[in-house]
């Protein structure tokens, strides 16, 4: 199956809102605190869901399941609606713009993955780039969509969808099968941002524009992912340090990558938002072989536990912040009385 935006952290409405501000003001505002409420966005009838993006309305996307499937869903009033699939048995809503335009994909009947724009009440295939595999991850408020799709060759190249027409954005290096690559993310200037392999087979994060991919480079070690970029160009993912042993979340801003840290070993920067406030999800130690991972948001260089910066005892355990919009509320998944359930954070 597949894989895969803040409230001011302040004392005075008109202190800058950006990654430098501390989520604790420990020396300007004594006591300050940035805190969140918690809603549980439920399901379409079945045990489980997951939010994956937010706009600037508070309408939320994601998958749920049903009694039998699990679908895409809208989620906005309090209420979940299915927004249904291509045909198949499965769809996941990724990115939802200003306009309320979703995308994301779907099986057809044959069971066949294609990526998919949802507008008007209608669900459309875009369509892949030659064969018959298509998977879409953002989507900007100009309507154009970024995602990944197999070539008629059969190799997986990113995709910029405009105007109606599917762009083939090509590689890092000399693709071949089994090297994926894949966008994640595009802003407001069409400016595009997921990884890529290089000739020498490590993968890299890069960065599409004018015409053009660039390699984003990593934080020492031999691999890197971009997972989304803002208005000002400022993009976030996952890149690995030396020794290629940790993996931490990153900030590139004017050409330079600043490592974000971890609250364990491992981090990714998901989500972006256009204040320069990024959330994801980072590993704990919790003194098992097993790997846990927690919902963060970053700031002061470093990645916070969102769980505790919820109410205490609500019986949460927050997994993945996966979007957050610019009133910072902040979707995702976590478990709830033994179930993994979609979230909204709104800040207090």
């Amino acid at each position: 199956m597949p894989g895969r935006v803040g409230s001011a952290y302040t004392c005075e409405m008109t202190r800058a809102f950006t990654l430098t501000v501390a989520i604790t003001l420990a020396t300007s505002c004594p006591g300050a605190a940035q805190t969140y409420s918690i809603v549980d966005l439920g399901t379409l009838g079945g045990s489980s869901s997951s939010a994956y993006g937010i706009n600037s309305l508070g309408e939320i996307v994601g998958v749920a399941a049903s009694t039998s499937d699990m679908h895409a869903f809208f989620y906005s009033g309090g209420k979940m609606t299915d927004l249904g699939t291509l045909g198949g048995e499965y769809s996941q809503g990724q990115s939802i713009n200003a306009s309320g335009s979703v995308t994301g994909y779907s099986t057809l009947a044959d069971g066949t993955y294609r990526a998919f724009l949802y507008s008007n009440s209608h669900m459309t295939d875009l369509g892949t780039l030659g064969s018959s595999y298509s998977v879409a991850y953002a989507i900007n408020d100009a309507g154009q969509v970024v995602g990944s799709s197999t070539t008629s060759t059969g190799l997986s190249h990113a995709f910029l969808y405009s105007g109606g027409e599917m762009i083939d954005l090509g590689t890092l290096g000399v693709n071949q099968p089994g090297w994926t690559t894949t966008a994640y993310g595009v802003n407001a200037s069409g400016e595009v941002v997921g990884y890529s392999y290089v000739n020498s087979g490590n993968f890299r994060g890069f960065l599409y524009a004018n015409g053009s991919m660039h390699a984003l480079g990593t934080l020492g070690g031999s691999w890197s992912q971009a997972f989304a970029i803002n208005n000002s160009g400022q993009i976030t993912g996952q890149a690995y340090l030396p020794k290629n042993v940790e993996a931490h979340a990153f900030l590139y801003s004017g050409g330079k990558m600043t490592d974000l840290g971890a609250l364990y070993q491992y981090s990714s920067g998901l989500a972006i938002n256009n204040s320069g406030v990024i959330v994801g999800t980072a590993n704990v130690n919790d003194g098992t072989v097993n790997l846990v991972y927690h919902a963060v948001i970053y700031a002061n260089g470093k990645p916070h536990d969102l769980n505790t910066l919820i109410p205490s005892h609500s019986g949460w355990v927050l997994s993945s912040a996966n979007s957050v919009n610019d009133t910072g509320q902040i979707v995702g998944y976590g478990t709830i009385k033994g179930a993994q359930h979609a979230f909204l954070l709104t800040p207090q």
